[in-house]
């Protein structure tokens, strides 16, 4: 793989406020970082990283960085991940894996298909990519922008897998041999399309008993003396009849004494009064 130059500045605001004030100077955060020296912050021109990410044949990019005022003139190194905002789709942040000419390293290759298969052209099967990319191993001067598959010979349920992609010299393909990478399924037919579409439709039993429970809890009204399994009574009737009780008992109480009522009088007739106690009906005299 070819390596793309680059210049970079040793990076000196930190915090938000600092990286908001870079990028609207026209340069973005970075952070190089490897097995044999300690992280570096740095920041990059944005129109320099654009040009070199678009300029790549694939997701890989390996860089020869310059850091200015740097001791180490010159750094190797591989572009491993970019930040993007989600909405405006701008370049936050840049990390870069420094690695050496002479150590091997693994990424993450794109894989591309090539040609019609037979079982596409001929039988109407569909072509599946069961993995998009592969893991490889190697020198970072070996390393493939992608790994190519021709699937012209490949039939319905045949497929490829890792074990039979060709890599290029140097390059060692890893992961579990017996993984398709590329296959080319059947048709489905239109029992198999209508089976799909009825289950899709369909809901299932765990979606009809949440309904049923969220409709029971929702009412929350039962009948007065309605009772529950097993003979007991409903929740709802328990609690009715407990109120029930209660209006009851105060009622008993707030009702007045036997024989305490008042007989109402005749119309127009003044209510008899009182007796006076017994002896209160003497007039006080005057002293002799």
């Amino acid at each position: 793989m070819k390596s793309i130059a680059l210049n970079a500045f040793p990076r000196t605001v930190g915090r938000r406020a600092g990286a908001r004030k870079l990028r609207a100077a026209g340069r973005v955060p970075a952070v190089i970082y490897g097995r044999h020296n300690p992280p570096q912050r740095l920041e990059i021109e944005l129109k320099d990283i654009k040009a070199a990410v678009h300029g790549a044949a694939s997701e890989i990019v390996l860089v020869d960085l310059s850091v200015t005022g740097d001791p180490k003139p010159k750094r190797l190194a591989l572009v491993q991940d970019i930040q993007h905002h989600v909405l405006t789709n701008q370049v936050l942040h840049i990390d870069l894996h420094e690695v050496a000419e002479n150590e091997k390293v693994t990424v993450l290759v794109p894989v591309e298909a090539i040609g019609e298969a037979l079982g596409v052209k001929t039988g109407g099967g569909t072509l599946e990519h069961v993995l998009y990319k592969v893991k490889v191993r190697g020198l970072p001067k070996d390393l493939p922008e992608k790994l190519v598959a021709d699937v012209s010979l490949l039939e319905i349920g045949m497929a490829i897998h890792i074990g039979e992609m060709k890599a290029p010299p140097g390059i060692e393909i890893l992961g579990d041999k017996s993984i398709p990478v590329l296959a080319v399924a059947a048709p489905l037919s239109e029992a198999q399309e209508a089976a799909v579409l009825e289950a899709a439709a369909t809901p299932t039993g765990e979606v009809e008993m949440i309904k049923e429970k969220k409709e029971e809890g929702e009412e929350g009204e039962v009948k007065p003396g309605a009772k529950g399994a097993e003979g007991a009574p409903a929740k709802g009737a328990e609690k009715a009849g407990a109120e029930k009780a209660g209006a009851e008992k105060a009622g008993a109480e707030k009702a007045p004494a036997k024989g305490a009522e008042k007989t109402p009088g005749k119309p127009g007739e003044k209510p008899a009064a009182a007796a006076p106690a017994k002896g209160g009906d003497k007039k006080p005299g005057k002293k002799k």
